[in-house]
């Protein structure tokens, strides 16, 4: 880019003297370059002469010389320190110097006429001028001019571009503390930077979206991103991480972790027997354990659809029947809440002969989980435990490995053993009455193909025998010697 118009600046005596010296070493290769010039122009006006034209032409790039100028846009953090650097090819020792975007002179060759001590001379050369910029700040963004001091002067510009991080970043959550299925709302603002910065949410290890504004205070950006996020259970004590992308900044982030109440989550497990069946005679110990956000505080033991045989003993969270008998199966229940709500498993008992040595072949519990989301919390793996996990609102059931029939488990064999015999009668019945059903169809078939067709009567009997016409209608009509033999039967 090449100006033809000159800055009015102040010039000190030493710059005066060094600006003199310059010109009399540039007027001493003016006279080089106009001889040169005079000669091509001799020499151009004899070739135009003989074709009979005449033209004056002169390139710039032959003022030149073929120098040129080189430099770089710079991007800074504020605060931090800017390198300007002008350099030269092809150098003829021409002056260089450096400019503000106000067109003040910075530096002068190796002097620096402007009284900011923030600029310092990094390198001077006759090819390269370097100038370092400290401590910069958004004021000082802008074009910055090199200059060559050629016939004609030169002058190319580089910008410096200002980047500003967020001076704060925060989080506000709209319930310190969230019950579970509850939405709340999360807001993360970064303040004051330029350019605006762009938010992003993580949950743990999982990406979310946010929704951003952005607003702008003069030079400067401040972004606030929503976040609406439903919590459950197992979101308890997980950080919710709030995190800057911008160019003036690395891994800038703040987070806040969740704090979520929730039901009671119960289970019961089979102290005694460890293992085989729950025979007559025998004692079975049960224990409920809860756990929950508040811990619960209210936990009792109840027998489901009856009242709880005299014998047995409840204390706190266990369950002893001494002396096991059949009045004692049915199903009993573990009770918890909390300030949530409440929940409850159920333990179903089924109590076998003192004689019994097999267990039936099919095993498991009658409940069903009403909630899926409920259904892995633990791990119950190798331990004797029935759950119903079910609750006011959200029931839930928990299964062991113990509900296999790879392991026995004495309490719903039984009842699961009635219904799967119960489901064969009622299949097999189901196919007799179908074979039976299909036999009716295959005979009554058979019957009406056996009599379809044509049938012959013994109207005209003796008309074959007769000698004329007359003779015959005679006999076939009816005759009374025939009319014991003209008579039908119908099956």
């Amino acid at each position: 880019m090449v100006h033809g118009r000159c800055s009015v600046v102040p010039i000190e005596p030493r710059v005066r003297a060094l600006l003199n010296s310059s010109v009399k070493d540039r007027n001493v290769v003016t006279n080089q370059q106009d001889t040169r010039l005079q000669q091509r122009q001799r020499a151009s006006k004899n070739e135009q002469e003989l074709n009979g034209k005449f033209l004056h032409f002169v390139r710039f790039d032959e003022f030149r010389d073929g120098q040129n100028l080189v430099t770089e846009d710079v991007t800074v953090v504020e605060g931090d320190v800017a390198t300007i650097s002008c350099r030269v090819k092809n150098s003829d020792d021409s002056v260089i110097q450096l400019l503000n975007p106000n067109r003040q002179t910075i530096y002068f060759r190796d002097f620096r006429p402007l009284k900011d001590s923030r600029f310092q001379l990094v390198n001077f050369s006759n090819s390269e001028l370097r100038v370092s910029l400290t401590n910069v700040s958004i004021s000082d963004e802008g074009r910055y001019f090199c200059q060559l001091y050629t016939d004609p002067p030169q002058e190319i510009y580089t910008t410096i571009t200002v980047l500003v991080p967020p001076r704060n970043l925060v989080i506000d959550i709209q319930k310190e503390i969230a019950v579970e299925g509850e939405e709340i709302e999360l807001n993360c603002t970064a303040m004051a930077s330029r350019p605006a910065t762009t938010i992003r949410w993580f949950k743990g290890n999982k990406e979310l979206t946010g929704k951003s504004e952005v607003e702008q205070w003069s030079d400067m950006y401040t972004v606030t991103s929503q976040l609406l996020l439903k919590v459950g259970r197992e979101d308890d004590g997980v950080p919710v991480i709030c995190l800057v992308d911008h160019p003036a900044v690395k891994d800038l982030q703040t987070q806040r972790y969740l704090e979520v109440m929730y039901k009671p989550q119960v289970r019961v497990s089979q102290n005694y027997p460890v293992q085989g069946l729950t025979r007559e005679g025998e004692p079975l110990e049960l224990t409920c354990a809860a756990f929950g956000k508040p811990q619960p505080t209210d936990m009792r033991w109840l027998r489901v659809d009856d009242e709880m045989p005299q014998h047995v003993v409840v204390s706190g969270s266990n369950l002893l029947i001494s002396n096991l008998n059949k009045t004692d199966n049915g199903t009993y229940r573990c009770e918890a809440s909390n300030a949530v709500g409440k929940s409850h498993a159920d333990y179903m008992l089924f109590v076998y002969d003192t004689t019994a040595t097999t267990e039936p072949a099919v095993h498991g519990f009658t409940q069903l989980p009403n909630s899926a989301e409920e259904l892995d919390y633990g791990d119950l793996s190798g331990t004797r435990v029935l759950l119903n996990a079910s609750t006011e609102a959200l029931p839930t059931v928990q299964l062991s490995n113990a509900s296999v029939a790879l392991h026995p488990d004495s309490r719903a064999g039984e009842e699961g053993s009635i219904r799967s015999v119960d489901h064969a009668v009622v299949g097999g019945v189901v196919a007799v009455v179908v074979f039976a059903m299909l036999c009716l169809l295959i005979i009554l078939g058979r019957y009406f193909a056996r009599h379809k067709g044509t049938y012959f009567t013994h109207e005209a009997k003796g008309a074959d025998d007769a000698a004329d016409a007359d003779t015959a209608i005679i006999n076939a009509e009816g005759g009374q010697n025939n009319s014991e033999e003209k008579k039908e039967y119908f099956i």
